[in-house]
C-alpha cells in the first residue's frame, strides 16, 4: 500500500538522503519541478534512479500548459488552457478536439518518460479575478470548462494516464494566491454551487480520478480552508458527491495552509478532512516533520494512491513516431503562437 507523502527533490539526481527517504514506506509520491530537469535525457536517467529505489513510488509533474509547463526544452510547448476556450467560442466541436489532442500529448510525452501523472486540468473557473488562476483556467462558463476539461480528460485517459482536478471547490473567486497569502472566498453557498462546483459534479461523473482542493476559506461553508475542512472533503466531496477518487493535498507549505498550525497539524487535519495523499514541497525540514508524524500514527496509506500510476509505460522514440504525435504538436505550436 502506498504511503501517504509526497516530497520533492533539489536537484538534478538523487541525493543519498533522497534515496534512503524515497524507500521509506510512509512515502508514496514524489513531485518533479523545473529544477529537477535540464534535459530529456537527464530526466530519463533520474526516473531510472527514482524507480530503481522505489518501484511502485508515484512520480508527479505540474504540466499544465501556460505559465504551468515544468518541463519546457524538448517537450512540446503546451499553450495555457484559455487559448482552448477562446476556441471553443467559436467552434464547441473544433474546441473540445483539440483538447482531446492536447490531453493525449501532454500525458503520452511524460507517460514516455516515466512519469505517471500531471496534476491537470485546472477546474476553476476564470472570473477575472484570480490572477494565479487566470488564463490556466479553461473559461468562465461551467459549461465549456466541464465540456473542454472533460475532453482533455479524455486524451489523457487515451495516453493512459489518470486526471486529477483543481482545485476544489473553485479558485477563481479570490484574488489572494494561496502560494503567498490566506485567501478568503465571501461568496454565497447559491453562487459556488450554481458556477464553481459544476465541472467538478460534471467530471465527477466522467471517471475523474482525482482531486486537489484549494487552500481557501469559503467563509459561508466552514472556517478553515477546504483542504483541511471535513465539510468540503468527507461531507461534500464523498458523501453528497459520491467521490470515490484520490484526494491530494495541496502543498502544506503553502501560506494557504497556514492557518491550520504547525506542519504537523497540517498533516493531521488534512487527513482528518479526508485526504489521501499529502504534498509537502521545497521545504526538506516540513517533509521530514509530516513524515515522523506519519511514523507516530502509523498511517496505513490509502489504496485509493494505487490507481494513479500510470497504465501504460512505452517509449518516447515510439510516440515521436506516430502520426497522432505529429498532429497534436502541429496544433499545440500553432495554438501557442496565437497565444
Amino acid at each position: 500500500m502506498s504511503g501517504a507523502l509526497m516530497l520533492d527533490i533539489a536537484g538534478l539526481s538523487l541525493t543519498a538522503e533522497d534515496k534512503v527517504l524515497l524507500q521509506h514506506p510512509q512515502v508514496g509520491g514524489l513531485i518533479l519541478f523545473s529544477r529537477n530537469y535540464q534535459s530529456p535525457q537527464q530526466l530519463a536517467a533520474l526516473v531510472r534512479d527514482i524507480r530503481a529505489c522505489a518501484p511502485q513510488i508515484l512520480i508527479a509533474v505540474d504540466q499544465e500548459g501556460g505559465r504551468v509547463q515544468r518541463f519546457r526544452d524538448g517537450f512540446t510547448r503546451l499553450p495555457p488552457m484559455a487559448v482552448l476556450g477562446t476556441l471553443y467560442q467559436d467552434d464547441p466541436v473544433q474546441g473540445c478536439e483539440a483538447a482531446a489532442q492536447l490531453g493525449w500529448l501532454m500525458a503520452a510525452e511524460l507517460i514516455g518518460y516515466g512519469i505517471d501523472i500531471s496534476f491537470a486540468p485546472v477546474l476553476d473557473l476564470n472570473f477575472g479575478v484570480s490572477q494565479v488562476i487566470g488564463d490556466r483556467a479553461f473559461s468562465a462558463q461551467p459549461e465549456a470548462v466541464t465540456e473542454l476539461a472533460g475532453a482533455f480528460i479524455q486524451g489523457m485517459h487515451d495516453a493512459g494516464m489518470a486526471a486529477t482536478g483543481k482545485h476544489f471547490p473553485g479558485h477563481g473567486g479570490v484574488v489572494a494566491d494561496s502560494h503567498h497569502q490566506i485567501p478568503i472566498d465571501e461568496r454565497s453557498p447559491a453562487e459556488i454551487e450554481a458556477q464553481d462546483l459544476l465541472p467538478f459534479v460534471g467530471l465527477m461523473q466522467q471517471g475523474l480520478a482525482a482531486v486537489m482542493p484549494a487552500h481557501v476559506i469559503y467563509r459561508q461553508f466552514d472556517d478553515r480552508p477546504a483542504g483541511f475542512s471535513p465539510y468540503w472533503i468527507a461531507q461534500k466531496l464523498r458523501r453528497e458527491m459520491g467521490f470515490d477518487g484520490v484526494v491530494f493535498s495541496d502543498d502544506l507549505t503553502m501560506e494557504g495552509a497556514s492557518v491550520a498550525g504547525s506542519f504537523e497539524a497540517r498533516a493531521e487535519q488534512a487527513l482528518e478532512a479526508g485526504c489521501d495523499m499529502l504534498l509537502v514541497c521545497n521545504n526538506r525540514a516540513a517533509a521530514l516533520q509530516v513524515l515522523t508524524y506519519l511514523e507516530t500514527i502509523a498511517h496505513s496509506g490509502s489504496p485509493r494512491i494505487e490507481r494513479m500510476s500510470a497504465s501504460r509505460q512505452y517509449s518516447i522514440d515510439k510516440i515521436r513516431r506516430t502520426a497522432q504525435w505529429q498532429q497534436a504538436v502541429n496544433l499545440a505550436n500553432q495554438l501557442t503562437d496565437i497565444h
